[in-house]
């Protein structure tokens, strides 16, 4: 028996869930994966597994023994990552998940720069907002927005983003201009974003000097996904609060407008997520420090802030400049 990858085996039915699964992440059959956690079992003389028609569960011995192979695993591929990091390319599959903004605007426009310095590593985007269980997915990291709250990950912060508020102006000539965040729960509609984790719709934060508001708003539509959201602000939905890269374009072409300007939102940060039990292999390095990079660069415009249309004004908005600001690390 080849008990390092019956071990790595194990482990991966633990963490997907079932055969089918981790056999399919392994790149194997079912059976091959079933035969290899039961020699296993048989090498152990224990019993590390559960079976039956719908589920896998884990027993009191394979929990235990789980433990001790996970980290087992992540060390001997972190020992091998760090001989093997000095001597060639990085190189094998990285699965990555981040919202289709930033795939959209950022990250995609840039691969042929990463591809050209990283060409034996191959890159699968998951683009959207969703969920993700990392786990069962085999995902090895993840782009997101906002300071993460699951406790099974590790994040690292690579940026911030700036966000302000805005309307199309179809929007604001059947509706009128809003003045005050309070306008957004008591006489305008927003356009709802939809947070998937906790299966509400975010509230709107506003500052302004040392006040601040965190505001419900009213909307007709909510989305889950962040350029549909800009998407129904440019159809005339309501009023919304997006990152400027995200609209920057729309701006300049006059099709959104910044509104309630005194009124500003603290950046939002960005972090790079990954589980636990998932070594940060040197493959994954190198793509972070690479969108890292990245961000530092995109946000390196010189462009012209907008001029922002007042109460009962209407005029050309010039180009915003690109809001992405790479973290001090």
């Amino acid at each position: 028996m080849d008990q390092l990858s019956a071990m790595r085996a194990f482990v991966r039915v633990v963490e997907t869930g079932n055969f089918t699964r981790a056999a399919r992440s392994l790149d194997m059959s079912k059976t091959t994966v079933t035969n290899m956690v039961q020699n296993l079992e048989g090498h152990l003389k224990a019993k590390l597994l559960n079976r039956t028609t719908r589920q896998v569960a884990v027993t009191t011995e394979g929990a235990l023994y789980y433990e001790r192979a996970a980290q087992f695993l992540a060390d001997l591929d972190e020992l091998d990552g760090s001989i093997s990091s000095s001597q060639a390319q990085p190189s094998g599959r990285l699965r990555v998940e981040m919202a289709g903004a930033f795939a959209d605007l950022i990250v995609i426009p840039s691969l042929c720069d990463f591809y050209c310095r990283y060409p034996q590593i191959s890159l699968d985007i998951g683009v959207g907002d969703r969920l993700v269980d990392y786990i069962a997915e085999n995902v090895d990291c993840a782009l997101r927005a906002g300071t993460p709250t699951d406790q099974s990950l590790i994040a690292r912060k690579v940026g911030e983003m700036s966000l302000k508020t805005y309307a199309s102006p179809g929007f604001i000539e059947m509706f009128g201009m809003p003045e005050h965040p309070r306008d957004l729960e008591a006489r305008f509609f927003s356009v709802g974003y939809l947070n998937a984790q906790a299966g509400k719709v975010l509230p709107m934060e506003f500052r302004r000097g040392e006040e601040t508001l965190e505001i419900t708003p009213r909307y007709a539509v909510s989305v889950n996904d962040s350029r549909s959201y800009v998407a129904a602000a440019l159809s005339g939905m309501g009023v919304v609060q997006a990152p400027q890269f995200m609209v920057r374009e729309a701006v300049e072409r006059g099709e959104l407008v910044e509104v309630m300007t005194e009124w500003q939102r603290d950046s939002m940060p960005l972090y790079i997520v990954y589980p636990r039990t998932r070594h940060l292999g040197n493959r994954v390095r190198v793509f972070v420090d690479w969108l890292v990079r990245l961000l530092k660069e995109t946000s390196a415009s010189d462009a012209p802030p907008p001029r922002a249309i007042s109460a009962g004004k209407k005029q050309k908005v010039t180009a915003a400049p690109t809001p992405v600001v790479v973290a001090a690390e």
